[in-house]
């Protein structure tokens, strides 16, 4: 029977090797999009997330909120994709003083060129490691914690 402090131990314990182990395989992932002279991981979650929007546009502040990125991190973020052409600013014609980051050609060609070393990297590092049954056990347990944590009202 475990008692309090055993659970807490357990608790943190778990919470540790989780955070360790996206950092380790992440790294391992940018390893292998720097090898295929690509960008880092942070340049493919802005790239999908213009790819997945309508008109593959989003203002920067839901780019923010779906990139997890804090909005100065991103802006310094867009400014580079924007100098490699991989996206550009467009004015929002409702608010002049909203702006979109809208996905370029260029830049829907290179998500793909990052999405199949990413995905090899998935499959390396983490599927080849994690039954279906874990990973569908891993997708409920992940799925309900973000389920709490947006619907958790901040002081």
């Amino acid at each position: 029977m475990n008692t309090q402090p055993q659970l807490n131990q357990l608790y943190s314990s778990v919470w540790r090797l989780f955070l360790t182990a996206h950092k380790r395989l992440s790294d391992q992932i940018e390893q292998q999009l720097a090898q295929a002279e690509l960008p880092p991981l942070e340049w493919y979650d802005v790239l999908l997330s213009l790819k997945e929007a309508p008109n593959h546009q989003l203002r920067l502040s839901e780019l923010a909120d779906k990139t997890l990125l804090s909005r100065s991190n991103l802006t310094r973020l867009v400014d580079r994709l924007e100098q490699a052409k991989l996206l550009c600013r467009k004015s929002c014609p409702s608010d002049r003083r909203g702006t979109y980051a809208a996905l370029t050609p260029a830049g829907l060609s290179m998500q793909e060129q990052m999405w199949s070393v990413y995905a090899a990297g998935i499959v390396e590092y983490f599927a080849a490691h994690v039954s279906e049954s874990e990973a569908k056990t891993l997708q409920q347990v992940l799925q309900r914690l973000l389920a709490a944590a947006e619907t958790r009202v901040d002081p």
